[in-house]
């Protein structure tokens, strides 16, 4: 009976991930629906903000995928607790993880009033500290989320290639954690620059890109998980 406790939470994990994977991604619909903003110089979260018109959707798929990539975590955290142990580079990962999922759900309830890149009027007025709280405290809580995602990715790669446990993640882990510091060095640079008054530097994209990246690894891990479980 014991034995099964891992098991069942390790299949739990795996579909908790994999939604929330799926849920991550959904500022792709701006592929098919007008937002009227520019993906390539525009912040993700701005999709969410209080003025747009599918903001309601957005920061609804946001608390989706931050819900469920905390219990996902969770449930990987209960499946360290069986017979064979994952290590201290799995624990902190896991745990890692589940600071990335409520954070993002955090997120989700702090969107911003205006969208800054796309309105020089909010631009001007975030300058001039007269817009809501909200927006220091997302942007404290998306860099909370970030740091999180790229914590759990480094760190579960390592327990990957270091303990013999979820071989694809072993495989591709390394190659995506070294696109998401690179993805993440562009928003980085690009949010400096944009705050600066020097432009965007295609921030969108490189935003956009980052994100992309962290919901790619985390399906790679929701399947290393399932192909795990079925060995």
């Amino acid at each position: 009976m014991p034995g099964k406790v891992p098991e069942k939470a390790t299949r739990a994990a795996a579909v908790l991930l994999g939604l929330g994977a799926l849920a991550y991604t959904a500022w792709l619909l701006e592929v098919l629906v007008r937002t009227g903003l520019d993906p390539v110089r525009t912040y993700v979260s701005e999709l969410a903000a209080a003025d747009q018109p599918l903001g309601g959707l957005f920061r609804a798929t946001d608390l989706a995928a931050g819900l469920l990539v905390l219990a996902g975590a969770l449930a990987g955290l209960a499946a360290t607790r069986g017979p064979r142990r994952h290590g201290p580079w799995a624990l902190g990962g896991w745990i890692a993880l589940a600071v990335f999922g409520a954070a993002t759900v955090a997120d989700s309830r702090l969107p911003l009033s205006c969208t800054p890149t796309a309105d020089p009027e909010c631009a001007a007025r975030e300058t001039a500290g007269l817009v809501p709280a909200t927006h220091t405290a997302h942007a404290v809580s998306s860099s909370l989320a970030m740091t999180g995602a790229l914590a759990a990715m480094v760190a579960l790669t390592v327990a990957a290639r270091r303990y013999g446990h979820w071989r694809p993640l072993a495989r591709t882990g390394p190659a995506l954690v070294v696109l998401e510091l690179a993805a993440t060095a562009w928003t980085l640079a690009a949010v400096a620059a944009f705050e600066a008054g020097k432009g965007t530097w295609s921030l969108g994209a490189g935003q956009r890109l980052q994100v992309l990246l962290v919901a790619v690894w985390l399906a790679v891990l929701a399947g290393s998980l399932v192909r795990r479980r079925a060995r």
